[in-house]
């Protein structure tokens, strides 16, 4: 059974928009990143640069300026706020970037070749792709762990209270979470995408040492990093259990409402977290952030010489875009 091009394409970049919070954090930091189809995207503290390898084995790329949300915006230096402004700026970027990765890595002319007409990935087609993620989510990570965790309590009556209710929905939701990763992570396309986002970090381990960024340095560096979206996405569920945990919520419907409306409390919650974490590496923070650093065996993969080149050529271009906008290079 062949499926039309088109739903093929849809459920191709699906699967990579799945993949945004798993391979970017979004934290303000002096560099970060993040892995795109056939490429990696770089962002310094106001601009950002996208590299992508076509079929041809043209590298080309895409430099934008951007602002810190907490310039434009000051009410989102508060704690907490902060953390949701620069997550929705890093998933509208990772939109831009996944959006513009897909249009030049579909591209099959050799080069010096005329492109041969295509349909691109289109703006209304990105938008689709967003609202159709976003009720998966809710589907995938809110609705189905709770309607299970349910069923659990009513074969288990020892599982109705509201701490060990809410440890089974919690489990549930993590376990979901992993087995998604990994199935995704047999696939071709996702198992390329992981290898860009072992080049990113270790490029960015690279930058960060001080050392000259370039290929032989960077492959020395191990792909796991701290700063990370897959340890990001672990800390939500883990907190998300914990506050789930003290509000005292009856009824199917009331809880399910309820963790749709703390939803941007606890992600900024845990923004306010992770980045605690990061600037104390050997406390408890860190401890509780080290599970997402092991699932990082899933979600990165040790990246070919040609896929660090291009992780390198992004920085590069991000850098330099930061330089010519007289941009400050400081750690937020």
């Amino acid at each position: 059974m062949h499926l039309p091009p088109s739903i093929v394409k849809f459920f191709r970049l699906f699967a990579h928009v799945q993949m945004l919070p798993i391979l970017e954090a979004g934290e303000e930091t002096l560099v970060g990143g993040q892995a795109v189809m056939e490429g990696v995207m770089m962002r310094a503290p106001h601009s950002y640069c996208v590299a992508v390898r076509k079929a041809s084995g043209e590298v080309v790329t895409e430099e934008m300026p951007v602002a810190r949300p907490s310039e434009k915006h000051p009410i989102l230096k508060l704690p907490v706020l902060r953390g949701l402004g620069v997550l929705g700026q890093a998933m509208s970027l990772g939109m831009k970037a996944l959006q513009f990765s897909a249009n030049a890595a579909l591209d099959e002319s050799k080069e010096g070749e005329t492109p041969a007409k295509k349909e691109e990935v289109s703006n209304w087609m990105m938008g689709l792709q967003i609202a159709f993620s976003v009720g998966f989510f809710i589907v995938m990570y809110k609705l189905l762990p709770l309607k299970l965790a349910s069923m659990a309590a009513d074969a288990i009556p020892a599982l109705k209270g509201q701490i060990a209710f809410n440890a089974v929905d919690g489990v549930i939701r993590l376990t979901i979470f992993i087995v998604f990763l990994f199935l995704l992570s047999r696939t071709k396309d996702i198992k390329r995408v992981f290898a860009y986002h072992g080049a990113e970090h270790k490029v960015v381990f690279n930058f960060e040492s001080g050392q000259p960024v370039n290929i032989e340095n960077a492959q020395k560096f191990v792909t796991f990093h701290p700063r990370c979206g897959t340890s990001f996405m672990f800390v939500i569920m883990f907190i998300s259990m914990l506050v789930y945990m003290v509000i005292p919520v009856e009824g199917f419907v009331a809880k399910f409402a309820i963790r749709i409306a703390l939803l941007p409390v606890i992600t900024g919650a845990s923004y306010e977290l992770i980045r605690f974490a990061a600037k104390r590496r050997g406390g408890f923070l860190a401890l509780m952030a080290a599970p997402g650093l092991w699932m990082q065996r899933i979600t990165t993969k040790e990246p070919s010489d040609d896929q660090a080149e291009v992780a390198i050529i992004a920085l590069n271009g991000a850098m330099a875009l930061e330089t010519k906008q007289g941009g400050e290079l400081v750690i937020a």
